[in-house]
């Protein structure tokens, strides 16, 4: 929102407004209680000590160059939200450690690739599920609200705990590639420059690179397609199993030489034809937390509400379920509260 919509919604001048962002003014308790109400943030929030919010400098996002700096700005502010629940989190739970190398100069993005497979024992295999594997790796996986919903995905160091951010408004495909893109950029770009300066560099074509062969590992692909795709409808299969978009596939098979230029360029005339650039058919399954699902099964058998987590940490009840994949709305908005102030519970995750 811009200053001038606040002012609108809460009664005052745009430059009064200003102040109070400035600290050159202090608003009164009526025009806390008409900002609590006008935004939907609890009072709290606004008394609260400065939010540790993700900064563009630090931050990657995938498809920089496409996005405005009010949308990138609204995604940093969430991770912001994110940041203090998280906070919250850790304060009744244990985490898992994180297992993450980082791969120097040298390194290609497919052999990187290659090298964290073998890392984290996963040989050829097709990836049942991104999420899971990022969280029992240690990294802090969040879903990204509707007003951000123009960002692909990004993610972010904050100190030494990597966080990815997707966006659950697009393809379930496309989420996953974005997964794996951005896991690309913590392990190979954790000291490449900021995100502004991404945007005319090499290191997004890199993450696109190492997702590619992160999730289409090329020895599995040769076994799988050994010849080349005679028939459209045979990317429908192929597609389940690395549960990526018949567009990523096709550019894979060409990346390795499996099919030629004109026959990749032919069959996306042809999906592009059919309407599959937009909308294809046969998505898989949505991926989701499990770290989240576990710790909204606990929280909900102590007795904990959404309204409960909100007064603690100042984050709206509509923002947590935004952030938490829509696993918050397990929880009831109003109730007892916490029967047990402090409870670890073993995280059992999937890879």
């Amino acid at each position: 929102m811009s200053k001038k919509g606040v002012a609108e919604l809460i009664g005052v001048a745009p430059n009064t407004v200003h102040r109070y962002e400035s600290g050159a003014s202090v608003p009164q308790d009526d025009v806390i209680e008409a900002l609590a109400d006008a935004l939907n943030f609890p009072k709290i929030f606004f008394y609260g000590e400065d939010l540790d919010t993700p900064r563009l400098d630090n931050a990657s996002f995938r498809g920089l160059a496409s996005k405005s700096g009010r949308v990138m700005k609204a995604a940093l502010a969430s991770g912001g939200l994110a940041y203090k629940f998280d906070d919250w989190v850790g304060q009744r739970y244990d985490r898992m450690t994180l297992d993450l190398p980082e791969y120097k100069e040298g390194i290609t993005p497919k052999m990187a690739a290659k090298l964290l497979r073998q890392e984290w024992r996963l040989g050829d295999k097709p990836i049942e599920n991104m999420v899971h594997l990022l969280e029992a790796k240690g990294i802090r996986v969040f879903s990204l609200a509707e007003n951000t919903k123009d960002v692909d995905a990004f993610s972010v160091w904050r100190d030494d705990v990597p966080y990815v951010f997707l966006n659950s408004f697009k393809s379930s495909e496309r989420s996953r590639f974005d997964a794996a893109h951005e896991l690309a950029h913590l392990c190979l770009h954790k000291h490449g420059g900021s995100a502004a300066e991404h945007k005319n560099s090499p290191i997004e074509a890199e993450a696109n690179e190492f997702a590619g062969a992160f999730l289409m590992p090329e020895s599995d692909l040769r076994a799988i397609v050994q010849g080349t795709v005679y028939n459209i409808e045979d990317l429908l299969v192929y597609k389940k199993r690395w549960r990526v978009s018949a567009a990523a596939l096709v550019y894979r098979l060409l990346e390795i030489g499996i099919i030629r230029e004109q026959r990749s360029n032919s069959i996306y005339v042809e999906m592009s034809r059919r309407g599959w650039l937009r909308n294809e058919p046969e998505s898989c399954e949505r991926e989701k937390s499990s770290t989240w699902q576990q710790i909204m099964d606990d929280l909900r058998n102590c007795g904990v509400t959404k309204n409960h987590i909100s007064n603690e940490t100042g984050v709206p009840v509509k923002e947590l379920e935004a952030l938490l994949f829509g696993l918050a709305n397990m929880l009831s908005i109003e109730g007892e509260g916490l029967r047990t102030p402090r409870r670890s519970v073993d995280l059992r995750l999937v890879q």
